[in-house]
């Protein structure tokens, strides 16, 4: 019996399940392909995940631009696509809350709350880094 209160209109095989049991190649092919199916769920469904995304096509192209050293380079476009990792682990997280139950929970509250959280930090980490390599 599915513990939200929707009924579940048909089973889907995870991405475990049919990677399990293969190996080599096949196995690192049907994964690399269920990477893609996330980045276009989140590419398709999240809005926040497509603002970061037109942030991080402005902020790493201007980190060649910039008169910095190579490893700051390196800094500055690692924490800018740190946001776009945050944002795809808190989309996971809110989408499997949701699917367990759209009831109202504490639980589900911190959850979801912590993985904004997250968000808001490495925005605040991006701004951070920028400022000091840039001032």
């Amino acid at each position: 019996m599915p513990l939200s209160d929707t009924p579940v209109p048909h089973i889907i095989r995870t991405s475990n399940e049919a990677v399990k049991g293969n190996k080599g190649l096949k196995r690192i092919l049907l994964a690399t392909g269920y990477s893609f199916s996330g980045l276009a769920a989140a590419f398709k469904l999240e809005a926040a995940f497509r603002q970061l995304l037109m942030i991080n096509f402005i902020l790493i192209p201007t980190a060649f631009f910039l008169d910095v050293t190579s490893a700051e380079r390196a800094l500055l476009v690692c924490v800018v696509f740190l946001t776009l990792i945050i944002e795809i682990i808190n989309s996971a997280i809110e989408a499997t809350i949701d699917r367990i139950s759209l009831a109202i929970h504490p639980l589900s509250k911190r959850a979801k709350d912590m993985g904004s959280a997250a968000q808001l930090l490495s925005l605040i980490l991006v701004v951070l880094v920028w400022l000091i390599i840039l001032l």
